[in-house]
C-alpha cells in the first residue's frame, strides 16, 4: 500500500470511528429525548443534528471516490470534514448533556 492510500485509509478509519461514536451519542439523546420536558425543542435539534450527520457521511463517500491529486487539492482549499464532525458532535454531546439532567 502506497503511503497515501495508508493515509487516506487511516483518514476513513477515524472517519469510521468518529461516525460510531456520534450514532452511539445520538441513541442516547433519542432515548432521552422524549422523556424531557423540554422534548419539542430538543427534538428539532436533533433532528437538525441527523441531517448535519447525513451531509457529513455523503461528503465522505464523496472523498472516497477522489484522486488523490482531487483530494489534496481539495483538502488545502478547506478544513476537512474531521472538524466539521468534531463541530457537530460537540452540538450532540451538549445535546445528551441537556438531556442527562
Amino acid at each position: 500500500m502506497t503511503g497515501y492510500n495508508a493515509l487516506v485509509e487511516q483518514h476513513i478509519l477515524e472517519h469510521e470511528a468518529r461516525r460510531k461514536h456520534f450514532d452511539e451519542l445520538l441513541a442516547r439523546a433519542e432515548q432521552g429525548v422524549s422523556s424531557s420536558p423540554e422534548a419539542e425543542e430538543l427534538g428539532d435539534e436533533l433532528a437538525a443534528l441527523r441531517q448535519e450527520r447525513e451531509k457529513l457521511l455523503n461528503h465522505i463517500e464523496q472523498l472516497k471516490q477522489k484522486t488523490h491529486e482531487e483530494w489534496q487539492e481539495e483538502s488545502i482549499e478547506e478544513a476537512g470534514p474531521m472538524i466539521l464532525w468534531e463541530a457537530v458532535a460537540k452540538r450532540l454531546e451538549a445535546l445528551v448533556e441537556r438531556i442527562g439532567r
